[in-house]
């Protein structure tokens, strides 16, 4: 099920899909996330919103990335994803976005379900 999620101070959406999904996956604040994500960027001299920075941020934080199978047809999306991991925390990436999945919820700004996954983060 979707579940508005955005946890941005001032209300906006400002292309800080990564900042949303490391709030939503780690329990905390926009401005915590925010913070965390700049740091790994200055250090990588990537920006925060990078897949290979939120992925340093995920990675550091004890999840794993898995690839979604190739066996999976293209219409394997969001809404599928949430029904077949009811349990649990994922951090999805599927193009230019990432979303963040809390026990077969999706947490986001806008109704995501329709988009195909590409790999998904999540700690055992």
């Amino acid at each position: 099920m979707y579940i508005y999620y955005n946890p941005n101070p001032c209300g906006r959406s400002v292309g800080d899909c990564a900042v949303r999904a490391i709030s939503a996956a780690l329990n905390i604040d926009w401005e915590e996330a925010f913070d965390i994500l700049t740091r790994f960027a200055r250090n990588m001299c990537d920006m925060p919103s990078s897949d290979q920075v939120w992925g340093a941020v995920l990675r550091a934080e004890g999840f794993y990335r898995q690839i979604v199978p190739t066996t999976y047809p293209n219409c394997y999306t969001i809404d599928e994803f949430c029904r077949l991991h009811p349990e649990g925390i994922y951090v999805l990436g599927f193009g230019n976005h990432a979303a963040t999945v809390i026990d077969g919820d999706l947490y986001d700004s806008w109704d995501s379900s329709t988009e195909i996954p590409i790999y998904y983060w999540h700690r055992k």
